[in-house]
C-alpha cells in the first residue's frame, strides 16, 4: 500500500486504535483480559484454537518484509550446524577426550573445507546485480545458524550485501549467527512454514553435508519437484563421497522406488565455481530476471 493510499483510506489505522486503547481509564472492565484488543492479547493468540491464525502470521510476516526489501529470488544454503571452519578444526580434535570423540572430530574436520566453499559461493551469488527496477535476485539465504549456515551469511557480508537468516525456536538457547542482516533475520515456530519460506523464492539451492535437518529440507524439495508441485531449480550437492556413503541414490532407483530420471534432479559439485557454473548453465536460455 502506498503512502497516498494509506492517507486516503476511510478507517483509522490499527496502530492508532491500539495507542488509544492503551490510554483508557483503568476500571475492572478495561483491566480484564476480555477487554484487550484481540491482536494485542498475547494469551489469546497463543491458544490452541488460534493455531491457524499463527500459521498465517508466520507465513505472512517474512513474506511482507522480503517484499519490502525487493527480494525477488534467493540462493538457499542447507548444511550441517556442526562442521567447523578450517582454523578451528584442529582445536576440536585436540579437545577430544575419547577415541570416539577424536574420530568424530576428525570426520568433521575433514569436511571443514566446505565452510570455505559455502562462503565462496555466497560471495559469488551475493554480487548478482540488482536490476533496473531495483529488484534483487540470488539473495543468500540460510537457516541462520552456525557452521555452513554461518559461512553462507558470512560470504554475503564479505562483499557488503544483505543476507537472510531463517532461525527456528529450539528448546536449548541459541541465536542467529552474527552475519545475518538484522532486518532480514526471521524466527519461526513451525518447521513447516520455515521450510516453505526457504523455497518460496529459491532460484538455486546448495546442499552441503548435514544431518537430520539437512536431509529433511533436501528431500522435501526433491519430493516437491518430483511430484510436479514445484518447478525444477538447480540442486547442487557438495560432497559426493559423503552423500553416496550415507544415501544410496542409485539403489533407490534400482529398487524401483524412484526412477533413474529422478537422479537428474541432483547436480554434483565440489567447488563454489563449479556450483555457480551449474546455475548459469541451468538458466542459460532463460529470460532476464525482472520483478
Amino acid at each position: 500500500m502506498t503512502k497516498k493510499e494509506i492517507e486516503e483510506r476511510k478507517f483509522r489505522p490499527a496502530r492508532e486504535e491500539a495507542d488509544d486503547a492503551a490510554k483508557q481509564v483503568g476500571t475492572p472492565q478495561t483491566q480484564s483480559a476480555a477487554y484487550r484488543l484481540a491482536f494485542q492479547d498475547t494469551e489469546f493468540l497463543l491458544r490452541e484454537d488460534l493455531r491457524p491464525v499463527r500459521f498465517q502470521l508466520e507465513l505472512l510476516k517474512p513474506q511482507l518484509l522480503m517484499d519490502e526489501a525487493r527480494i525477488e529470488s534467493t540462493f538457499v544454503f542447507y548444511g550441517s550446524a556442526r562442521i567447523p571452519e578450517p582454523d578451528q578444526a584442529q582445536a576440536r580434535i585436540d579437545a577430544a577426550t575419547t577415541p570416539q570423540q577424536r574420530k568424530i572430530a576428525e570426520n568433521l574436520a575433514a569436511k571443514a573445507r566446505y565452510y570455505e566453499e559455502a562462503r565462496a559461493l555466497a560471495r559469488i551469488a551475493a554480487q548478482y546485480p540488482v536490476n533496473e527496477a531495483g529488484c534483487r535476485h540470488f539473495v543468500v539465504c540460510s537457516g541462520g545458524g552456525p557452521s555452513i549456515m554461518e559461512a553462507a551469511n558470512r560470504g554475503a557480508t564479505d562483499v557488503g550485501q544483505t543476507t537472510i537468516g531463517m532461525n527456528i525456536v529450539l528448546p536449548h538457547e541459541q541465536a542467529p549467527n552474527r552475519f545475518v542482516t538484522p532486518e532480514l533475520s526471521f524466527q519461526f515456530h513451525y518447521f513447516a512454514l520455515r521450510k516453505m519460506h526457504f523455497l518460496l523464492r529459491a532460484r538455486a539451492l546448495a546442499v552441503f553435508p548435514g544431518g537430520f535437518g539437512t536431509f529433511d529440507e533436501m528431500f522435501e524439495l526433491l519430493t516437491l519437484i518430483q511430484t510436479g508441485k514445484m518447478k525444477p531449480i538447480p540442486i547442487l550437492l557438495f560432497g559426493k563421497d559423503f552423500w553416496n556413503r550415507v544415501v544410496d541414490f542409485e539403489a533407490l532407483a534400482d529398487e524401483g522406488v524412484i526412477s533413474h530420471a529422478d537422479l537428474d534432479l541432483l547436480t554434483w559439485v565440489e567447488t563454489a565455481e563449479d556450483a555457480w557454473q551449474a546455475v548459469q548453465a541451468f538458466y542459460h536460455d532463460s529470460e532476464p530476471l525482472g520483478c
